[in-house]
């Protein structure tokens, strides 16, 4: 490549980073900034899986012609080396092309020793289980992460997590009285409080009757005097705070749970284990989704919309790729453990999609790989296995796919999942 080549080509691409981010920043206004954030961080999950392959083919002597992320028009390509890279118009995934991924690939005899099928057994392995190796990677890292830099609710501290607002007030008692957001609540009424239950049923239950409150702020402990009230006498968005015969005293906290950070250390194996189970739910889950009766389910939602809105069935149903970004968007408008959450299970449940020894999906070359080293073993030549009798097999395997993804993909437009965030 030239120097003028390679200038004309960082100034495309410097272009399409330019396009790209007034076309984020334009959703963020007419949208809100949740949704481009989301679509952010599945584009670099896509580039992160595309990426496994493509190091462990390097450090293995393959050749790599192509890493593209995106499918579709190319928006921007160069080569360097002998790799060309490039961006194609619909970011729906992303491939890293090493030549010789079936027997029938045609190329020049020189480059055959750098071919998929001329490497060995476990570089064939590696590499093709590369891009779901990266999503364990990722769901690890966003798992520490959210234990060292969010951390985790701290089931017996109870603290003020913020205010309600109280239609005809321009504050609530608990404002008054000096409580503030991060107060963390030692005792109401001279009662220890260790559950979010005990302080709302404290309260709840002294109506017009002086609480007096005990709590720390900044390592100091401070006595406050707050008199309940009854919330049949208030509204919060058009509706009263309570009904019935009896008064139920409210102070205008938002109760919540403390949450403490772990050290960076000790994060590491509390992330592996909660990775580890996160794992195996996530092996249930996917086994489920291709049960008779989760079939059965999803194809009832789709011709019954009472099915399809019904809260039991929106608990089970999978999502589609419509429905992972608006609930992601709503986990961020939320906080951001939910969003790093969600981030780890969907990293994990693609890691382990992707490896159902089925072609298309890179589990399928390991299985394919995997049984030619088995016909190979007393053979001099390597056995090469015919997928064309696979053909029939792939193509259900993936017609199933396609209805799955379509059937998701319209309850998830018709039929939107309840935020759970609210």
């Amino acid at each position: 490549m030239t120097e003028s080549t390679t200038n004309d080509s960082w100034t495309s691409l410097l272009g399409l980073l330019l396009g790209l981010g007034l076309f984020v920043v334009g959703l963020g206004v007419v949208v809100n900034w949740a949704l481009p954030l989301v679509l952010g961080c599945i584009v670099v999950i896509v580039m992160l899986h595309e990426f496994g392959h493509y190091i462990t083919a390097k450090r293995s002597g393959m050749l790599v012609t192509d890493f593209f992320v995106g499918f579709g028009p190319v928006l921007w390509s160069a080569t360097f080396g002998e790799t060309r890279y490039g961006v194609r118009a619909l970011l729906l995934g992303g491939y890293v092309k090493v030549p010789g991924m079936t027997w029938g690939d045609p190329l020049a005899p020189a480059l055959e020793a750098r071919t998929y099928r001329s490497a060995s057994y476990p570089r064939k392995v590696i590499f093709a289980s590369a891009g779901s190796f990266m999503h364990m990677v990722i769901a690890l890292v966003l798992a520490w992460s959210s234990l060292v830099f969010i951390g985790v609710p701290q089931p017996k501290d109870i603290t003020v997590g913020g205010f309600e607002v109280w239609q005809g007030h321009s504050t609530n008692v608990a404002q008054q009285a000096g409580l503030r957001a991060g107060d963390r609540i030692v005792s109401i009424d001279h009662v220890a409080i260790d559950s979010l239950t005990k302080a709302i049923a404290v309260i709840h239950s002294h109506a017009g009757i002086a609480l007096p409150i005990v709590v720390q702020r900044d390592g100091h402990t401070l006595h406050v005097l707050v008199t309940p009230v009854d919330g049949r006498t208030l509204t919060v968005g058009g509706q009263p705070l309570a009904t019935g015969a009896s008064p139920q005293g409210f102070i205008g906290v938002q109760l919540q749970n403390a949450v403490a950070g772990d050290s960076w250390s000790a994060a590491i194996p509390q992330a592996f284990s909660d990775v580890g189970s996160t794992i195996a739910q996530a092996a249930h889950a996917l086994v489920h989704v291709f049960s008779p009766s989760s079939v059965g389910s999803l194809a009832h939602q789709v011709v019954s919309p009472s099915a399809a809105s019904a809260h039991a069935n929106q608990v089970t149903r999978p999502m589609s790729i419509v429905g992972v970004v608006r609930i992601a968007s709503q986990a961020a408008s939320s906080n951001l453990a939910a969003l790093l959450l969600i981030l780890v299970n969907l990293n994990i449940f693609i890691g382990l999609f992707n490896m159902l020894p089925m072609l298309p999906l890179d589990g399928g070359y390991v299985a394919i790989a995997t049984y030619e080293r088995l016909r190979r073993r007393s053979r001099t030549e390597p056995y090469q296995a015919d997928l064309n009798k696979l053909a029939p097999v792939v193509y259900a395997f993936v017609a199933a796919i396609a209805l799955l993804f379509v059937s998701t993909l319209y309850l998830d437009i018709a039929h939107p999942l309840t935020n759970p965030f609210h």
